[in-house]
């Protein structure tokens, strides 16, 4: 099982790296999350937003590993709870399912994206920046994680 975050956006703050690093490095060898930082589309170049987002998934798309689970981070998408994130981390460990978490740029993802994913999540009715979800990303994996393993990071 390997999961990949595809997120849109590259020179990140510091604080963003330190805080994504933090929590995958506390994550088992075989539950690293692999970061593939994408470029954003310049808006200098006077597209739309369409053509921008457009362009975007042609980025995303050559990134999706074939036969993975793609799940779209949206805030339109299905709400979702750390609960159910350990639980899907518990299938997916079962099953072997190599998962693509895939996070927009500045005006989110395309609909092509989203429409081709299997499954859209929203973390919240909160807009949160792009590099933010990265960081919260990461660290529900781990929680999700540290609840499967009894682990007491993870408080009910």
């Amino acid at each position: 099982m390997n999961i990949s975050l595809l997120s849109l956006g590259h020179k990140m703050p510091d604080w963003v790296n330190v805080a994504f690093q933090t929590y995958n490095e506390r994550l088992p060898h075989h539950l690293k999350i692999q970061l593939v930082e994408l470029s954003p589309v310049s808006r200098q170049k006077g597209l739309s937003v369409a053509q921008i987002k457009s362009q975007e998934a042609d980025a995303i798309e050559k990134q999706l590993k074939p036969g993975a689970l793609n799940i779209a981070l949206d805030e339109h998408g299905k709400a979702i709870s750390t609960s159910y994130v350990a639980k899907q981390l518990a299938d997916w460990q079962m099953q072997g399912q190599d998962i693509n978490l895939i996070i927009g740029g500045a005006d989110g993802l395309d609909h092509r994206i989203i429409q081709s994913a299997q499954q859209t999540w929203s973390l919240s009715k909160l807009v949160f920046p792009h590099q933010l979800v990265r960081v919260i990303i990461a660290e529900q994996i781990y929680r999700a994680y540290s609840m499967l393993n009894n682990h007491p990071y993870h408080r009910e």
